[in-house]
Formats: C-alpha cells, structure tokens, sequence
C-alpha cells in the first residue's frame, strides 16, 4: 500500500543515486550472497552512458550485485513540471542505453509502455525455454517413431 502514496520526484542523476543505494543503503551488503537493486525509471540518466556502466561494472563486480531496470515509455512527457532534462534520448536511444547498463550489471532489461510489453529479458529467456522444449519433443517424437519403425 505504502507504493500507491509515493509521488514521482527527483532527478535522472542515476550516479548519485546509485552511490547512494550501493554506498549508505546497502547496509550489511557483506552477510548476503545477492541482492538485486530495481531502477524504475522513465528516461536516460543525465550522465554519459559509458560512464555508467564503467562505475556499475565495478560496483556489481564488488559483490553480488544486480542491477535490473524496468523503462516505461509513456505515450506523451511524464514530468509534469514543464522542466527540460539534462540529457534527452527518443525512447530507442533510452532503451540501448539501459541495455548497455544492465548488461555491465549483469542484470535484467524490461520495457513496456501504455501499448504493452516492447522487451523483457525474462519473456525471451521464457520464450526460449519453451523453443528448446518444443526442440526436444520433436525430437523424442521422431526417435520414438523411428524405433516403432524398427519393431
């Protein structure tokens, strides 16, 4: 419940807000085999995306962390407060950008928007688990047709 009353505020600073949570917020982050840090977010970080992923790389590397980030691309501007960002990217460039982040972070990508789901790393991932089942069936079928064959 506690979700429903917070408000969008704040910055794309993506830096400072990653020292934070990996500097002061993950307390006792050494007791722990994993954790996993959640960005949601609706547009690119005001800094470069090479520099990101350079400082998330080594943190990640650091211990077991993972960073996953869920984009949503909103049909029409987010921020309300008619304020220009600093770094601006059309929804591709922002999503390539992520990408990019996660894959240093060894985490998960998803974006979706008002029309549904655009990407998800753990929807291919599924999708792919069942092509390989499907694989494997079809494959059994014949090896069982062919001895039926033999008899």
């Amino acid at each position: 419940r506690w979700v429903l009353s917070l408000q969008c505020k704040g910055s794309r600073n993506f830096l400072s807000a990653l020292r934070r949570a990996v500097e002061v917020d993950f307390k006792d982050k050494e007791k722990h085999k994993s954790q996993g840090l959640y960005l949601l977010t609706t547009g690119i970080p005001d800094q470069e995306t090479h520099t990101i992923s350079a400082y998330v790389a080594e943190v990640c590397r650091g211990f077991d962390l993972q960073l996953h980030v869920c984009l949503f691309s909103a049909g029409k501007d987010l921020g309300s407060s008619g304020e220009i960002p600093a770094r601006y990217a059309d929804p591709t460039e922002t999503a390539r950008a992520f990408k990019e982040i996660v894959q240093a972070a060894r985490g998960r990508f998803h974006w979706f928007g008002e029309a549904g789901i655009f990407e998800s790393d753990d929807i291919t991932s599924i999708v792919s688990e069942m092509e390989k089942a499907k694989s494997y069936s079809q494959k059994c079928a014949f090896l069982v047709e062919s001895l039926k064959q033999r008899s």
